[in-house]
């Protein structure tokens, strides 16, 4: 029996989560009829748990969570034995998993683990990346946040992919440099610079691009760059002899405390000041109306104009990848200049 589209695309939504590394709760499993066929037990294999194939693999305790529930999945689908049985391939694949010293809960927590982002039409970025919360060395810069997620969407998007295609990109409070490398490595963007303020995330991106084959291809890069200081800029992006000009500048979750507001509003403001053509994207996750509210009114005291971008998230059930949370709020906005700025003027 032949796969039909529908059954090929939920089996498709079906790895992606699992190399997104989702919950199981939060996955959208197959129906069981579909996953005891021989030959979808053989794609299973073939492209999700053949560890002599699969590049970058999820952590081997994460593998074997989801085996263990297809395979139990399997078994309670099988009415007929002797017309249906389990793939040897998947049983081998389990049996080796559940043979192995793996690391706790907690420590797996804690350890970098691959993950792979997919903007449909097999648009992959795999990073490497802690699904801490905060790392141990006390950033938040390891790991991918919603609000990137949904800025990579829109971007990827038919009326969002107009934003990059062809332009300079650069990238603020890059983190695991996503948005950067999306940007480069498919949606045609002819260079893009990830910055960050913290020394060990941007040696991460060094990773994340080596990860998606754009580290010798110089079309990407990462610095470090701190917001607020005029001479930094100077010094990391308009050096004396560069030639380097930016046409996009992105940013996401870069709004979340209200302490950086003024500092990062003053990069921003320096950046037009620069370059007053720029076209300035932010997308911010609203945990907290207050600390939005904050950047809203720096901006508009700076001679800055925020407006915001048509763009909302699909429901966890519509999406097809990335996959991300909704039920707080995301908000895409454009940052433009309107007039003379105070960099530190906040309220």
């Amino acid at each position: 029996m032949k796969v039909s589209s529908g059954e090929m695309q939920a089996l498709q939504v079906f790895r992606a989560q699992y190399f997104q590394l989702l919950d199981l709760v939060q996955m959208r499993w197959p129906e069981a009829q579909l996953l005891k066929r021989p030959d979808v037990q053989a794609w299973l294999f073939a492209e999700m748990f053949d560890r002599d194939s699969i590049q970058y693999p999820p952590p081997e305790r994460y593998q074997m969570r989801v085996l263990k529930r297809v395979v139990s999945t399997i078994e309670q689908a099988i009415d007929n034995p002797e017309e249906d049985e389990l793939s040897d391939d998947l049983m081998s694949s389990l049996s080796l998993l559940l043979g192995s010293n793996l690391p706790s809960e907690s420590a797996s927590a804690q350890t970098k683990s691959y993950v792979t982002y997919n903007f449909g039409n097999d648009r992959a970025v795999t990073l490497l990346e802690s699904r801490a919360v905060i790392s141990s060395s006390g950033t938040t810069g390891l790991r991918t946040w919603e609000a990137a997620l949904h800025l990579g969407a829109y971007l990827a998007s038919e009326s969002g992919q107009q934003w990059v295609r062809g332009k300079r990109v650069l990238e603020l409070g890059a983190g695991t440099g996503l948005l950067s490398i999306l940007c480069t490595k498919h949606l045609q963007a002819t260079k893009a610079t990830a910055t960050d303020g913290d020394e060990g995330v941007v040696d991460s991106i060094k990773t994340n691009l080596f990860l998606n084959g754009l580290d010798a291809q110089g079309s990407t890069d990462s610095i470090v760059l701190r917001w607020g200081w005029s001479w930094a800029l100077e010094e990391s992006l308009y050096y004396e002899g560069s030639n380097d000009q930016y046409d996009v500048v992105l940013g996401a979750d870069v709004t979340y405390d209200k302490a950086v507001i003024p500092v990062l509003v003053s990069t921003l403001a320096d950046l037009l000041q620069h370059q007053p053509s720029l076209q300035i994207l932010i997308a911010a996750t609203i945990r907290n109306e207050q600390t939005f509210e904050a950047f809203d009114v720096a901006c508009r005291r700076n001679k800055l104009s925020v407006e915001d971008m048509d763009f909302a998230p699909p429901p966890g059930d519509d999406q097809n990848g990335p996959f991300y949370p909704t039920s707080t709020p995301i908000r895409i906005i454009q940052v433009s200049k309107t007039g003379d700025t105070d960099p530190f003027a906040v309220q």
